[in-house]
């Protein structure tokens, strides 16, 4: 197992490996019994780097319980604190440290997750060699131990010296414009704080492969800039470390492991965990890595942006080991935090700044579908720029049976599988630049298609631009293909670290220049704004509102099986067109859906979003999904394609043969049931309104019992809210038992409704009311 505490090879100049590297670099040998096997190269991606039972010589640590009663101590406390380990085993922290120094631990015990750190003096009476010392005292929880780490400290080191001087590292890191000006200042600085020889910024891609963005370098050791490494040089477990752990030192390669004892908590029966330990002893095969290039003391300093490990700043000494004091440490950690945010406004700005451009050139296209006589897709794919847009050379275009390109596009059966292999559910622009990963038989397409962006919501209504293969060669520091030839070794043979580091070039075909974080925020806009087009079209616009009354302006009772169905629409006095609507569905599998919503607004746009709505969710329940489920994808995709708009909903959806029913509402007045004493409530599920883009967030879906004789109640808001009147208010007097249904039937009903509970027409008013039709009796 590797990291960057060891990514650089040695320095090529004969020169300066004379002065850098030792002579002769011992072996490291195994002192302790490791609380896991032994690794090698066929299993370091699972060894448990964060419990080794082991620690690096140049401090001492110590495990104490609640009680402050030491319960692990590392081997080394007869030399460093003059403690014999039986004897330091549970004795009290004071007999160690002396009270001093235990009572500045009980005083300053972190919570689980942080840490502290202050000098101390050890006392003289001590009778290990850091007796009388200035030490370094750092704290840290490990599950119910406390856990306490100290180290020697120069005595002519300055306190508070390198914290003033992040301090000014930190007005020049915020100087800089962007990620590589940031790189280039960040690695200067920690070089210059930690005095080791080199400190490069590493940058993670995608695949956890590494690229040397920054070196900062004495000047006789041959430049590593541009450089990448492998993925497998930094295993999983060790890049959770450096997410939890900012800060990372082998003081020295050669040094030789202290056992925890005992190694195994007694508690627990399981070994200590070092997560977050400053001396915790590193992988062997890690140490044999360094070795091999020479480096004999390196330091990683985390670069953890929004959460997610983004790069390190790797730091290697070739003379010999090399110690910076806890203080100096603690100043690289805090330069590392505040770059770390630095990083993402950089290239948070660099997106904006190559959004402005696209965001132009994207105008003109739009343009150019807007002003379309026909069709505004047809006047979208003849702009020259459509494709040089995004920086592609081919676009295709499927909405429904109209299929549209320009450039060279494969056959539509490929166009159809690359869009379905890049859809994703809440992704509406997705990418690759490596299609022939997602589907092999596409390799014999990568001169035209090695790449692909995709925007759209269905399966046959998308939009692709496509890049051709663009062959890459990348600069590897030694062959990365080395682990994967060494895995092919026969069972027994030990597989060791690779021993070459030699700048290795390798030629990448098969992949297209990849697409960049402002390139699909601007083809997500580019969609956005499509979809406005076609829209706000008037010839569509018209057709909107055509639809629109026929769904509302009820011109005769639904006939569905044994139901009786009735509905009522009232328009608003002041608008020709709202966006109140209802809707019947037979899904035919037995089951009937009974929907009323409300979108937001007035005009065409709310009509549109409307049918939209109802077209989406009619399709929902016909593939079976349940009433709220339902109106969790609808919540989606209103809040994709429609952004800014906002909608209810209720809706009840009845098996008839099994006698029961499931209702949902979407920020929807509350479902009525009226079972001859007057309406009140039913039980639903309810979530907040429809787009915003949130799922998850509901009480719960059950499946209840029809009442016998129950007839149901859905209606919008227009019924109940009234200017001066509490809505609670409305509510409450919508269920008087003057409003029984009786003897009347379902049409007369509503307009007992109507009457008594509209007193303005301020709004439009949908009502649709239901009820299982009796079974006549032969």
């Amino acid at each position: 197992m590797s990291d960057p505490g060891g990514t650089a090879p040695r320095t090529g100049n004969e020169a300066a490996d004379r002065l850098y590297a030792p002579t002769v670099l011992p072996a490291v040998p195994q002192q302790h019994t490791p609380a896991y096997v032994a690794t090698d190269l066929s299993n370091c991606d699972a060894e448990p780097i964060h419990i080794p039972g082991a620690i690096q010589p140049h401090g001492v640590l110590i495990a104490v319980d609640r009680t402050g009663r030491v319960v692990s101590v590392s081997a080394n406390t007869d030399e460093l604190l003059g403690t014999e380990v039986e004897r330091a085993l549970g004795a009290d922290l004071d007999d160690l440290v002396g009270s001093e120094v235990a009572a500045l631990v009980r005083a300053g015990a972190t919570s689980p997750g942080e840490t502290d750190l202050f000098p101390a003096r050890l006392p003289r009476t001590l009778a290990g060699s850091l007796a009388g010392r200035l030490t370094d005292v750092r704290t840290h929880h490990s599950g119910d131990r406390l856990v306490v780490e100290i180290e020697a400290v120069e005595e002519h080191a300055v306190s508070g010296l390198s914290l003033r001087s992040a301090r000014r590292a930190i007005g020049r890191l915020a100087a800089t414009t962007d990620v590589i000006d940031l790189a280039d200042q960040l690695s200067t600085e920690i070089r210059d704080l930690l005095g080791f020889d080199r400190a490069m910024v590493y940058r993670f891609d995608a695949e956890w492969n590494g690229e040397v963005i920054a070196d900062a370098k004495h000047p006789d050791l041959n430049p590593f800039l541009g450089l990448h490494y492998p993925a497998s040089d930094i295993p999983a477990q060790a890049r959770r470390l450096y997410t939890v752990n900012w800060i990372r030192l082998i003081a020295d390669i050669g040094y030789r492991p202290v056992p925890l004892e005992p190694v195994l908590d007694p508690a627990t029966n399981a070994p200590l965990d070092l997560s977050f330990s400053t001396l915790r002893s590193v992988s062997p095969v890690h140490l044999e890595y360094l070795a091999n290039m020479g480096v004999t003391a390196s330091l990683s300093v985390s670069i953890v942006a929004e959460g997610k490990l983004w790069g390190l700043v790797a730091c290697h000494h070739y003379s010999g080991p090399h110690r910076p004091s806890q203080d100096a440490r603690a100043a690289a950690e805090l330069l590392g935090q505040v770059a770390s945010q630095m990083f993402v406004d950089r290239e948070q700005a660099e997106i904006r700044g190559a959004g402005l451009t696209l965001r132009r050139r994207q105008a003109a296209i739009i343009g150019s579908a807007r002003e379309a006589i026909g069709d505004p897709l047809e006047g979208m794919i003849a702009h020259p720029d459509l494709a040089a847009f995004l920086g592609a050379t081919a676009v295709a275009v499927r909405n429904g049976d109209q299929v549209l390109s320009v450039g060279t596009v494969p056959p539509l059966q490929d166009l159809d599988r690359i869009a379905d292999l890049l859809e994703r559910p809440g992704d509406y622009a997705t990418s690759t630049d490596h299609l022939a990963v997602l589907d092999p038989t596409f390799a014999s397409l990568s001169d035209i298609a090695a790449g692909a962006l995709r925007i759209g919501s269905a399966s046959d209504r998308y939009m692709l631009w496509l890049r051709p293969e663009q062959v890459q060669q990348v600069d590897w520091g030694g062959d990365p293909t080395n682990k994967l030839l060494a895995e092919q070794e026969p069972p027994g043979v030990r597989l060791s670290p690779r021993k070459s580091f030699e700048k290795w070039r390798q030629v990448v075909h098969g992949r297209s220049e990849p697409w960049t974080a402002a390139q699909l925020e601007a083809a997500e806009a580019f969609g956005i704004d499509l979809q406005g087009v076609v829209l706000s079209r008037s010839r569509e616009q018209v057709a909107v509102a055509e639809s629109l009354k026929e769904s509302v302006e009820l011109d005769r009772e639904p006939e569905v099986s044994g139901f009786d169905i009735a509905a009522l629409y009232l328009p608003s006095s002041q608008y020709q067109l709202a966006g109140d609507w209802w809707d019947v569905v037979d899904t035919r599998d037995g089951r009937a859906a009974f929907i009323v919503g409300d979108v937001a607004g007035h005009g065409f746009a709310a009509a549109s979003t409307m049918v939209q709505m109802r077209t989406s969710l009619r399709a929902y329940l016909l593939e079976g999904h349940d009433p709220m489920t339902c109106l969790e994808k609808l919540d989606a995709f209103v809040a994709r394609m429609m952004p800014g708009q906002l909608a209810t909903a209720a809706m009840v959806v009845v098996d008839q043969a099994a006698g029961t029913y499931t209702g949902a509402t979407a920020g929807h007045p509350p479902i009525l049931v009226d079972t001859g004493s007057g309406p009140g409530p039913v039980t639903v599920a309810h979530r907040p309104v429809l787009g915003v883009g949130i799922a998850g967030i509901h009480d719960g879906l059950r499946t209840e019992p029809i009442p016998d004789g129950a007839s149901f109640l859905l209606y919008t808001d227009g019924l109940v809210e009234r200017r001066g009147v509490v809505l609670d208010d409305s509510l409450r007097d919508l269920r008087h038992p003057d409003l029984a249904v009786g003897s009347d039937d379902l049409p007369t009903w509503l307009g007992r409704v109507r009457d008594r509970a509209r007193t303005s027409t301020d709004d439009d008013v949908t009502m649709l009311a239901f009820r299982v039709a009796p079974t006549s009796t032969p």
